[in-house]
């Protein structure tokens, strides 16, 4: 089965015409990313068209939201210097600094 190409023009943003009431930036992995009010990280950094933003202990294989609902821990991240924050679940604040976890998010990692 194949499936249509997306179109731009029809997101679900503009499906439903909403709008945040603000928006301010984040920095993800040193790029600048704007954030809607009372979105969560992975939301700002899927509009972003970021897919992936750990990487696995065994293998350094790429992840991302999984589950979306904090069961799965695949979408882990470091939050203003704190690993192992699910993405899925922090909101987003402005100024945050949002960094690739790599493996089991130690601190010290050099990210």
């Amino acid at each position: 089965m194949t499936h249509p190409a997306p179109r731009p023009d029809r997101t679900p943003r503009t499906l439903v015409g909403g709008h945040p009431d603000a928006t301010y930036t984040l920095r993800f992995d040193g790029r600048e990313l704007t954030a809607g009010a009372g979105q969560s990280i992975a939301a700002v950094l899927w509009a972003a068209g970021i897919l992936a933003w750990r990487t696995t202990r065994v293998g350094g294989r790429p992840r991302g939201a999984f589950c979306g609902i904090g069961s799965c821990y695949d979408c882990l991240v470091t939050v203003n210097g704190r690993p192992n924050q699910r993405a899925c679940l922090v909101p987003a604040q402005p100024g945050d600094t949002v960094t690739t976890q790599e493996g089991t998010g130690r601190a010290d990692l050099a990210v």
